[in-house]
């Protein structure tokens, strides 16, 4: 059923007032006439240590606590640096100013979640005032110990409410949304299906899978339907990154998701996604560019259509065009060894220019440009 007459135009007047002057990412980039700015917002790290920040995502309507243009960030590691044990998500303000928004207590949990709470880069803020984010937990920071975890619902003042799991959840890595105020599509990608057993061979097993949601204006948002419409991206444990399987998501004006295939360094297209009713399989090659390493965090420009990726092996943001064209890259982390590795996982561009959390330094940061 097609519940949007016309994904473009919607699309196009959600996200053009939130994310417009966009083009401040582009002119950013060494391809252009500009000049780079790169300034930190602030620490990630709340009370109880937890670091390794994850997901970003900006909230988009004021409700309870949370408000308007403010960035929320999720931690993946605890205080010991533990991957897959990270409970809290932190609210930053533009000026930055840090509270905490979540700590999510693994033994209180209103529903299933195995194998317990390690928030992952799977981070949305819907209109309605529901955060949604993804858990992959481990006991001990290793994948040995990885279970399916869940997606975990918490309301505007940062209760958790309910948990989604099951079969079509299996190690939920990172998320995008389409929010039609009463309900909203998630997008989520899976990189535990057969990880675990491999024992870090490759496995091609990585899933995409698209929910519904319904009733998010007048109750706790209720699971309408869940259909697989991305299968077969390869995946792997890692001693250092935990897991590597498809990850990064952002959903295009004309209704195509795009796909970080980190394993294979490619942009995948999955065509109408929110209205598809069967598995696109790995999706169409957008691109492989040999500037493409490891991408993780990915988002789609408003104002051209344009692919956003980080690479978790250099530190480099890269731009392509829908058509595959890589038109623009710039460096945003320089440290550790090969410069930048490690560093970069989810992004979110905005009017004021583009925040990336920064894994090496713990902290929120924010790309801008000067003419």
């Amino acid at each position: 059923m097609k519940r949007i007459p016309n994904m473009k135009q919607y699309l196009t007047s959600r996200w053009m007032g939130a994310l417009a002057l966009s083009l401040a990412i582009a002119a950013a980039l060494p391809a252009q006439a500009a000049s780079l700015s790169i300034v930190t917002v602030a620490s990630t790290v709340p009370s109880n240590g937890d670091v390794n920040p994850y997901g970003v995502a900006v909230v988009p309507a004021s409700i309870g606590k949370l408000v308007e243009g403010h960035i929320l960030v999720s931690n993946f590691n605890n205080s010991a640096n533990e991957q897959g044990t990270g409970t809290t998500i932190v609210d930053i303000a533009p000026n930055g100013a840090v509270s905490l928004f979540a700590w999510i207590d693994p033994s209180t949990l209103p529903g299933q979640c195995p194998g317990g709470v390690g928030l992952t880069t799977a981070l949305v803020v819907l209109r309605a005032g529901w955060v949604i984010v993804g858990s992959l937990p481990t006991t001990d920071g290793t994948s040995a110990t990885a279970q399916a975890g869940c997606l975990i619902v918490l309301d505007h003042a940062g209760a958790v409410t309910e948990t989604i799991s099951g079969n079509f959840i299996n190690g939920p890595w990172d998320m995008t949304a389409l929010d039609m105020d009463a309900t909203a599509d998630l997008f989520v990608t899976n990189v535990l299906n057969g990880t675990v057993a491999g024992n870090g061979s490759v496995v091609q097993e990585g899933s995409v899978v698209r929910l519904v949601l319904t009733a998010l204006k007048t109750s706790a948002p209720a699971l309408a339907s869940v259909t697989t419409i991305g299968s077969g991206f390869p995946e792997r444990t890692d001693p250092a990154a935990l897991v590597i399987g498809p990850t990064g998501l952002g959903l295009g004006a004309d209704g195509t998701l795009y796909v970080a295939d980190s394993l294979s360094n490619r942009i995948a297209a999955i065509d109408t996604a929110a209205t598809r009713t069967s598995s696109a399989g790995i999706g169409i090659t957008v691109t492989t560019s040999t500037t493409l390493n490891d991408p993780l965090g990915l988002a789609v420009r408003p104002t051209n259509g344009d692919i956003l990726t980080v690479n978790g092996n250099n530190g480099l943001l890269v731009e392509t065009t829908a058509a595959g064209g890589q038109v623009a890259q710039g460096l945003l982390d320089a440290s550790g060894t090969p410069p930048g590795s490690g560093a970069l996982f989810g992004l979110a561009p905005t009017p004021q220019g583009l925040y990336y959390v920064d894994d090496a330094t713990n902290t929120l940061r924010l790309l801008t440009s000067t003419p």
